[in-house]
Protein backbone atom coordinates (compact mmCIF):
# COMPACT_ATOMS: atom_id res chain seq x y z
CA UNK A 1 0.00 0.00 0.00
CA UNK A 2 1.33 3.87 -0.92
CA UNK A 3 -0.37 6.72 0.80
CA UNK A 4 0.48 10.02 0.93
CA UNK A 5 -0.13 12.55 3.48
CA UNK A 6 0.40 16.57 2.51
CA UNK A 7 -0.27 19.60 4.25
CA UNK A 8 1.61 23.01 5.16
CA UNK A 9 4.48 23.11 7.43
CA UNK A 10 3.53 21.99 11.23
CA UNK A 11 0.11 20.83 10.20
CA UNK A 12 0.81 17.85 12.19
CA UNK A 13 1.51 15.60 8.43
CA UNK A 14 4.38 13.87 10.38
CA UNK A 15 2.20 12.75 12.98
CA UNK A 16 -0.72 11.13 11.03
CA UNK A 17 2.06 9.51 8.87
CA UNK A 18 3.83 7.61 11.58
CA UNK A 19 0.62 6.29 13.15
CA UNK A 20 -0.07 4.92 9.98
CA UNK A 21 3.44 3.78 9.17
CA UNK A 22 2.98 1.61 12.56
CA UNK A 23 -0.25 0.36 11.66
CA UNK A 24 1.01 -0.88 8.37
CA UNK A 25 3.64 -2.41 9.97
CA UNK A 26 1.64 -4.96 12.49
CA UNK A 27 3.84 -6.64 14.33
CA UNK A 28 7.37 -5.58 12.76
CA UNK A 29 9.12 -2.13 13.15
CA UNK A 30 9.08 -0.28 10.26
CA UNK A 31 11.63 2.06 8.58
CA UNK A 32 11.96 5.79 8.90
CA UNK A 33 13.84 7.13 6.16
CA UNK A 34 14.87 10.65 6.78
CA UNK A 35 15.69 12.62 3.68
CA UNK A 36 17.04 15.77 5.20
CA UNK A 37 20.44 16.29 4.26
CA UNK A 38 22.41 17.50 7.47
CA UNK A 39 25.36 18.76 5.90
CA UNK A 40 24.28 22.71 5.80
CA UNK A 41 24.60 23.53 9.80
CA UNK A 42 21.44 24.93 10.16
CA UNK A 43 20.27 25.02 13.64
CA UNK A 44 17.22 25.67 13.91
CA UNK A 45 16.62 22.86 11.23
CA UNK A 46 18.83 20.47 13.56
CA UNK A 47 16.58 21.52 16.64
CA UNK A 48 13.20 20.57 13.95
CA UNK A 49 15.10 17.03 13.46
CA UNK A 50 16.03 16.58 17.30
CA UNK A 51 11.65 17.45 17.32
CA UNK A 52 11.03 14.90 14.84
CA UNK A 53 13.27 12.11 16.72
CA UNK A 54 11.57 12.41 20.12
CA UNK A 55 7.89 12.31 18.45
CA UNK A 56 9.21 8.87 16.71
CA UNK A 57 10.54 7.52 19.45
CA UNK A 58 12.23 3.96 18.90
CA UNK A 59 9.16 2.73 17.09
CA UNK A 60 11.14 2.93 14.12
CA UNK A 61 14.25 2.02 12.41
CA UNK A 62 15.89 5.50 10.91
CA UNK A 63 17.54 5.10 7.74
CA UNK A 64 19.23 8.33 6.38
CA UNK A 65 18.81 8.75 2.58
CA UNK A 66 19.07 12.13 0.93
CA UNK A 67 19.32 11.64 -2.66
CA UNK A 68 18.34 8.07 -3.82
CA UNK A 69 15.69 6.20 -2.23
CA UNK A 70 15.48 3.60 -4.54
CA UNK A 71 19.21 2.30 -2.73
CA UNK A 72 17.35 1.31 0.44
CA UNK A 73 13.65 0.40 -0.10
CA UNK A 74 13.11 -2.80 -0.11
CA UNK A 75 9.90 -5.26 -0.89
CA UNK A 76 7.62 -6.90 1.70
CA UNK A 77 8.66 -3.68 4.20
CA UNK A 78 6.91 -1.00 5.24
CA UNK A 79 8.46 2.52 5.42
CA UNK A 80 7.54 6.11 5.86
CA UNK A 81 9.65 8.75 3.82
CA UNK A 82 10.04 12.29 5.74
CA UNK A 83 9.90 13.95 3.77
CA UNK A 84 9.70 14.06 0.14
CA UNK A 85 9.97 18.22 0.38
CA UNK A 86 13.45 17.91 1.40
CA UNK A 87 14.54 15.17 -0.80
CA UNK A 88 13.35 17.12 -3.85
CA UNK A 89 15.21 20.17 -2.90
CA UNK A 90 18.83 17.32 -1.99
CA UNK A 91 17.91 16.92 -5.86
CA UNK A 92 16.80 20.37 -7.34
CA UNK A 93 19.24 20.17 -10.15
CA UNK A 94 18.16 17.57 -11.64
CA UNK A 95 15.85 17.47 -14.68
CA UNK A 96 11.75 16.44 -14.47
CA UNK A 97 11.94 13.54 -15.74
CA UNK A 98 13.79 12.03 -12.86
CA UNK A 99 11.36 13.04 -10.24
CA UNK A 100 8.83 11.79 -12.74
CA UNK A 101 10.82 8.49 -12.99
CA UNK A 102 12.26 8.15 -9.54
CA UNK A 103 8.57 7.85 -8.59
CA UNK A 104 7.25 5.84 -11.28
CA UNK A 105 10.10 3.20 -10.38
CA UNK A 106 8.90 3.29 -6.39
CA UNK A 107 5.48 2.59 -7.62
CA UNK A 108 6.93 -1.11 -8.69
CA UNK A 109 8.11 -1.43 -5.32
CA UNK A 110 6.10 -4.29 -3.77
CA UNK A 111 6.39 -1.97 0.24
CA UNK A 112 4.17 -0.06 2.39
CA UNK A 113 5.24 3.01 2.10
CA UNK A 114 3.68 5.97 3.65
CA UNK A 115 5.27 9.67 1.72
CA UNK A 116 5.02 13.02 3.55
CA UNK A 117 5.09 15.86 1.43
CA UNK A 118 4.55 20.11 2.31
CA UNK A 119 1.97 21.75 -0.04
CA UNK A 120 4.06 24.80 -0.92
CA UNK A 121 1.55 25.29 -4.19
CA UNK A 122 -1.17 27.22 -2.87
CA UNK A 123 0.61 30.70 -2.43
CA UNK A 124 1.89 33.16 -4.93
CA UNK A 125 4.61 32.07 -7.46
CA UNK A 126 7.71 32.75 -5.97
CA UNK A 127 10.21 35.79 -7.95
CA UNK A 128 13.66 33.96 -6.84
CA UNK A 129 14.25 31.57 -10.14
CA UNK A 130 15.19 28.47 -7.63
CA UNK A 131 12.29 28.98 -5.20
CA UNK A 132 9.79 28.80 -8.21
CA UNK A 133 11.92 25.35 -9.00
CA UNK A 134 11.07 24.33 -6.02
CA UNK A 135 7.37 25.06 -6.36
CA UNK A 136 7.32 23.71 -9.65
CA UNK A 137 8.99 19.94 -8.63
CA UNK A 138 6.68 19.75 -5.86
CA UNK A 139 3.42 20.15 -7.85
CA UNK A 140 4.95 17.23 -10.28
CA UNK A 141 6.05 15.02 -7.53
CA UNK A 142 2.80 15.75 -5.51
CA UNK A 143 1.02 14.63 -8.51
CA UNK A 144 2.53 11.57 -9.56
CA UNK A 145 2.51 10.40 -6.13
CA UNK A 146 -1.14 10.82 -6.18
CA UNK A 147 -1.01 8.43 -9.16
CA UNK A 148 0.71 5.30 -7.21
CA UNK A 149 -1.07 6.23 -4.06
CA UNK A 150 -4.10 4.15 -2.71
CA UNK A 151 -4.62 7.04 -0.15
CA UNK A 152 -3.86 10.51 -0.03
CA UNK A 153 -4.73 12.47 3.11
CA UNK A 154 -4.56 16.52 2.99
CA UNK A 155 -3.42 17.70 6.45
CA UNK A 156 -4.63 20.86 8.08
CA UNK A 157 -4.17 21.49 11.99
CA UNK A 158 -3.44 17.68 12.23
CA UNK A 159 -6.96 16.82 11.16
CA UNK A 160 -6.67 14.49 7.85
CA UNK A 161 -8.98 14.93 5.27
CA UNK A 162 -9.02 11.29 3.00
CA UNK A 163 -9.22 12.30 -0.34
CA UNK A 164 -8.99 9.38 -1.98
Amino acid sequence: MKILYFGGQKSGKSVLAEAKTIKLAKDTKPYYIATYDNSYNDKSMQEKINAHKLQRKDNFISIEQTHNLLEVLKDNQTYIIDCMSMWILNNIKKDDDYFINHIKDISKISANIVFVLNDVNGGIIPIEKQSRRFVDITGIVGSSLVNICDEVYEVKFTLGNKLK
